[in-house]
């Protein structure tokens, strides 16, 4: 039995090795690619170690970008899609809390039904509703600024249902205990709430930041300005320049392989916080 036990711990071990591999290896051959030039890239050149231009690409990557190629640099891309990666999930978490606070402890009108309401607006992604959406942000003026990036992705009615259901399992009694300390709604919702509900919060602070970082369709539309572009955005038209001009795919290589470490970082972070997110079942 215990060999059998051993044999299977080893099949397991190597199956989850294995699938780390096929998941790392991507990356590592786009890693190894932005250091070399990109003539060896197209000529095949590029072995299974680092080449002798890593500062050398990344820097021309993140400062200069290629101007034969019309290629900005990256830094500024980085840059605006950190802003609208923060705005979006600091935006959605902010309403959705404040939202999921009304639902659950103040008793008004067709307050379920508004709650309905909020949850049916999952059915219209940006998506379904990106032209209307379109003209609004046009006719405010609010193209090629954060505002316009930023703004009509911040709604939320998953994150509002997901605090709902947190503050659902608030004991009663440590509502009637804040009630008779004197405790108004905005102390109890700062001091009691918030607190209680930090774990979740981290949790989908990642998941929304990870969503922010991510967008392509949305900055596509309302930026045709290029101090506004983002990564994801640059990393797309890299790769069209890339096909049409000069070999700069290894500048195309390092603009991914950086537009993958901030997500990397903030979920290395924010791991445990996000674990504990996702598995607490009570208080």
């Amino acid at each position: 039995m215990a060999g059998t036990s051993r044999l299977s711990l080893l099949l397991a071990h190597l199956a989850l090795i294995a699938g780390v591999a096929v998941m790392v290896l991507p990356v590592y051959v786009a890693f190894v690619a932005s250091t070399f030039p990109g003539e060896d890239f197209l000529a095949g050149r590029v072995g299974l170690l680092p080449g002798g231009h890593f500062l050398e690409n990344y820097r021309l990557a993140l400062a200069t970008g290629s101007s034969t190629s019309g290629i900005p640099p990256v830094g500024p891309m980085l840059w605006n899609s950190l802003v609208v990666a923060v705005l979006i999930a600091a935006g959605k978490i902010a309403i959705s809390l404040l939202s999921a606070f009304a639902v659950c402890y103040f008793r008004f009108p067709l307050r379920v039904a508004a709650f309905w309401l909020i949850f049916i607006t999952l059915m219209l992604p940006v998506e379904v509703r990106i032209l209307p959406t379109f003209q609004v942000v046009s006719n405010l003026g609010l193209l090629n600024s954060y505002a316009g990036l930023t703004v009509p992705l911040i709604a939320s009615a998953t994150a509002t249902f997901l605090f709902r259901q947190v503050f659902m399992t608030i004991p009663d009694e440590l509502t009637e205990a804040a009630l008779v300390d004197g405790a108004g709604p905005l102390t109890f919702f700062w001091s009691i709430l918030l607190p209680l509900s930090r774990t979740n919060i981290a949790a989908l602070f990642v998941i929304l930041f990870l969503y922010g970082w991510n967008q392509y369709l949305w900055p596509l539309l309302v930026t045709t300005d290029t101090r506004y572009y983002t990564v994801v955005m640059g990393i797309r038209r890299l790769a069209g320049a890339a096909s049409e001009a000069d070999p700069v795919w290894h500048l195309v290589m390092a603009t991914a392989v950086l537009a993958l470490l901030p997500p990397v970082l903030v979920i290395a972070l924010m791991q445990r916080l996000f674990v504990r997110g996702l598995t607490e079942t009570e208080k």
